[in-house]
């Protein structure tokens, strides 16, 4: 896990940040296939997310013991997720806010944060860091302009973020969960984009 500097893009006044991205049935195949993508930074200059619901076949203990950190319990039932197709070799940590600083962290909203950097990982196998963590490898990035040209397309549906769907739901559950918040099935919607 290497550290990433998070650039502070500037705002505009449809961010998204702390909100999710529901991939609508046209984005079909890769890794945006059925995903629910949490946005951390969006503004003028793009946006960066992480992807909530795509396993990877590799567990917390995998990172640990790659990364040589040892750990004071097994963490193999915990899984790591593809956060997107950016940096794949890098970390990502959406962890809930605490009190303990970072050396790489992004405050997405007073309740979440996204951190990069290596001392949250051996703080966690220390069972010294944040209680409700989600561990990603990569993450999904677009230029300026480009979410805002994939959203014109109903790509995604947009919708607030929840923590309780990100730390407390099952993996295979959260983007039907997320969905049920705005009283949308995702396998009621059909897979042609209309256009009024």
């Amino acid at each position: 896990m290497q550290t990433r500097h998070f650039a502070n893009i500037a705002k505009t006044d449809d961010c998204l940040q702390d909100h999710f991205l529901l991939a609508m049935p046209q984005l079909l195949g890769g890794i945006f296939s059925q995903s629910i993508t949490y946005i951390c930074e969006h503004g003028e200059g793009g946006a960066m997310g992480i992807i909530i619901n795509q396993p990877l076949d590799l567990s917390v203990n995998d990172v640990f013991q790659h990364l040589e950190i040892s750990a004071q319990r097994d963490f193999c039932h915990l899984q790591v997720m593809a956060g997107g197709p950016v940096q794949t070799d890098h970390g990502f940590v959406l962890h809930r806010h605490c009190d303990k600083t970072w050396d790489a962290s992004l405050k997405v909203s007073p309740e979440i944060t996204l951190t990069a950097s290596r001392d949250i990982l051996r703080a966690i196998a220390n069972d010294d860091g944040p209680s409700d963590h989600l561990i990603a490898l990569g993450y999904a990035g677009w230029d300026a302009g480009q979410l805002e040209q994939e959203l014109a397309e109903n790509s995604w549906l947009t919708l607030p973020g929840d923590s309780e769907i990100i730390f407390s739901t099952a993996c295979a559950k959260r983007l039907g969960a997320a969905a049920a918040l705005i009283g949308i099935d995702m396998n009621l919607i059909s897979p042609q984009a209309g256009h009024a």
